[in-house]
């Protein structure tokens, strides 16, 4: 990273106080180093730029704190901001091309702290098409239980995770696949991450009450085939949801919540009656990303034998047998990588998609209706071809994808049943 021209530029820019090329370098940088966020932080005696790369924050460099304010107006300006309100945070976008010809737009937020006003900049690179499910990372019984959902004429398909689980772009995926000029499709989104040609995508406005409830309701309307809508926050938005699938439309959205069988749960207590769900639910999907291991310089390494004793117990669950070859369940090599030029040392480089898929059958619709606990509608699901979280990532963990510490770092414990 030390002898990167862009780094160098940005060095440069430091140093003769060059605040517009400064901002330009740092954002022109984030995009070639994969960073999802610039962060700029004012610190008691200087002001430290940190950029997160797979998920993880990695410090870039720093610049005296005379120059802040300067670099704050810059990124204001360009984001449509009150350059002389400092004391309320402010949420603005702002769309930049670079010297290289990269289009992206940013999403900048501002936050007043002690030490002076801190800026993290949400980077959507436009330039960047929209990864297939096999490329996202899945994979087997998974991605062909997903494809069948997709082929339905009406349900509501879930995905479920923590934010920067790669939600959005697991909805948009599906919806490139969906894309064809014989349907009518709408979304409704806060934002509107990603433009696509061929859908209708509608930004809700909290502040003149145009809500996703509201805008489900418009695109109900509007004849469609196939809805998205951002996120389920509310009672008002699932209920409209669930209307429109047992009104033969097919609803996508995403949900926060742990893991599949969470996601029920969370749905009945915003007062949602289980004979509804039953009927209107196909699929929930949960997800996380894990950092992949650097090709160049993984390893076979020998797990710790209480690690070893986790992935016996979780593999003894595993109904399904196409996700990986036998003889490697039966040896159970793992990997690790100590760091090269090619990922810079660190170990890692990129990220990959960890997927658990509840698709709604007929005994997990009776255990709803029967009110079981959602640890026993778990089990249903596992012995019913379910993968779960923690399994799938042992699977790509034994294929050399990523390790067991960043699996652990995502996935629950599973009980032994």
């Amino acid at each position: 990273m030390a002898d990167n021209p862009k780094l160098q530029q940005l060095q440069e820019a430091i140093l003769q106080g060059n605040i517009p090329q400064m901002v330009l370098s740092t954002i022109s940088l984030a995009l070639d180093m994969r960073s999802s966020d610039i962060h700029i932080e004012p610190m008691e005696a200087r002001v430290r730029l940190r950029y997160r790369i797979d998920g993880v924050l990695r410090q870039v460099v720093e610049y005296p704190l005379n120059i802040h304010p300067a670099v704050i107006s810059r990124i204001k300006i360009m984001s449509n901001l009150k350059i002389d309100e400092q004391r309320m945070p402010q949420d603005g976008r702002s769309t930049v091309t670079t010297k290289d010809g990269r289009e992206m737009d940013l999403r900048v937020s501002t936050l007043p702290t002690v030490r002076g006003e801190k800026v993290v900049m949400r980077i959507q690179d436009k330039s960047r098409k929209i990864p297939d499910l096999p490329e996202l990372g899945l994979q087997g019984i998974a991605l062909k239980t997903f494809e069948l959902a997709l082929d339905l004429p009406n349900g509501i398909i879930m995905t479920t995770g923590p934010t920067g689980s790669g939600k959005t772009t697991t909805m948009y995926s599906a919806m490139n696949r969906l894309n064809i000029i014989d349907y009518n499709i709408m979304t409704i989104e806060d934002p509107v991450e990603i433009q696509m040609d061929g859908l209708n995508q509608s930004q809700v406005h909290h502040e003149i009450d145009y809500t996703f409830a509201n805008g489900l309701r418009t695109a109900l309307r509007q004849d469609p085939d196939i809805i998205m809508v951002g996120e389920i926050r509310d009672r008002e938005t699932i209920d409209i949801a669930i209307e429109a699938s047992l009104t033969g439309h097919q609803v996508f959205s995403t949900i926060h919540t742990n893991s599949a069988v969470e996601t029920l749960t969370r749905i009945m207590n915003m007062g949602v009656p289980a004979y509804l769900l039953a009927s209107s639910v196909e699929l929930i999907m949960a997800q996380r990303l894990v950092r992949r291991i650097c090709q160049a310089c993984k390893a076979p390494t020998p797990p710790d034998p209480e690690l070893l004793e986790l992935v016996k117990k979780a593999l003894a669950n595993l109904h399904s047998t196409d996700e990986i070859e036998p003889e490697k369940l039966k040896t159970l090599v793992f990997y690790e990588s100590k760091g090269c030029p090619e990922c810079e040392g660190v170990g890692y480089k990129g990220r990959i998609g960890l997927y658990e898929i509840m698709r709604m059958n007929n005994e997990i619709r009776r255990m709803l209706l029967q009110s079981a606990s959602s640890m026993d509608i778990e089990k249903a699901a596992i012995k019913t071809g379910m993968v779960s979280l923690e399994q799938i990532g042992i699977i790509k963990a034994l294929k050399g994808d990523t390790d067991l510490a960043e699996v652990y770092k995502v996935s629950k414990r599973m009980e032994e049943y």
